[in-house]
């Protein structure tokens, strides 16, 4: 991941409400959600959830894909596992052992 994409990743993340549709669509899994279904979980009116929608797609924290007249809404993994990467591709100076408990968390959130 080239750091304009990290800048942009993170930007997209710093926001309460972007976060929230992240961590809902995250756990969605690889069914997704539909706009709608997001909107009434997380409380939110339609047009301010579309923006955010739009900001997080645009930075590849998520992707979109037409139903009919509805549109699912996907977690993008891989983008999550770039930027974590790109965040940890120094980490601890090279001492793997440091890093562990780090990578130990992650696994048991999945």
């Amino acid at each position: 991941m080239e750091k304009s994409d990290a800048l942009a990743a993170l930007a997209s993340l710093a926001h309460d409400r972007r976060i929230e549709v992240f961590r809902l669509l995250v756990r969605a899994g690889p069914a997704g959600m539909a706009a709608g279904d997001i909107a009434q979980d997380l409380g939110m009116l339609p047009n301010t959830l579309s923006n955010n929608l739009t900001i997080l797609t645009s930075a590849g924290m998520i992707r979109s894909l037409r139903e009919g007249r509805s549109i699912r809404y996907f977690a993008r993994m891989e983008t999550m596992r770039g930027l974590l990467s790109y965040l940890m591709e120094d980490c601890c100076g090279g001492r793997a052992d440091l890093c562990q408990p780090v990578l130990d968390e992650i696994a048991c959130a999945c």
